[in-house]
């Protein structure tokens, strides 16, 4: 599997070991950057960056997931989630890895280097990558909503509910 990674200066160790870490797995590592500590760094263009690639793979059929960095993982995951495609999801936990790949089908995950120890960080990574989408009905009919929504703005109302919140009328 192709992963696609990226950072900031917070994440530059991490993403470093994981280049190795995943390429003993037998993954080919894409790095994003950046490719030199630089404390004023800013994360949105390597986040995206990787984010696009992913999506671009995804798309041409090769099997590809994404990793970004940073402090707290928060800005990498906002930014990531701005590219068209991607469902990125914050990971803090073996628990929300698999989730993340189970129930939504994430394609990028983010972390907080500075939250966790490599080792952690690693089994994160691993758990993400070796989880299957469940593809279950409900499941599946979430991340199309969610690309409905994406796509054209459109919201599909809860099939469970008579009525749908109308944003417009307040």
């Amino acid at each position: 599997m192709r992963i696609h990674l990226a950072t900031d200066h917070a994440g530059l160790e991490f993403s470093t070991q994981l280049q190795h870490h995943l390429a003993a797995g037998g993954h080919e590592v894409v790095d994003h950057g950046p490719v030199e500590y630089d404390p004023l760094d800013d994360y949105p263009s390597f986040c995206i960056r990787a984010a696009q690639c992913v999506v671009a793979d995804q798309t041409a059929g090769i099997e590809a997931l994404g990793v970004v960095f940073g402090g707290s993982g928060n800005g990498e995951q906002m930014a990531a989630n701005k590219v068209r495609g991607v469902r990125a999801a914050l990971v803090w936990s073996l628990a929300t890895a698999e989730l993340a790949r189970e129930h939504n089908d994430a394609n990028v995950i983010a972390i907080g280097a500075r939250q966790h120890t490599f080792e952690q960080v690693a089994q994160f990574i691993d758990r993400f990558v070796n989880t299957p989408f469940s593809g279950e009905q409900r499941h599946a009919r979430r991340i199309a909503q969610l690309a409905a929504f994406e796509t054209d703005g459109s919201l599909q109302p809860d099939p469970r509910e008579a009525d749908s919140f109308d944003p417009e009328a307040g």
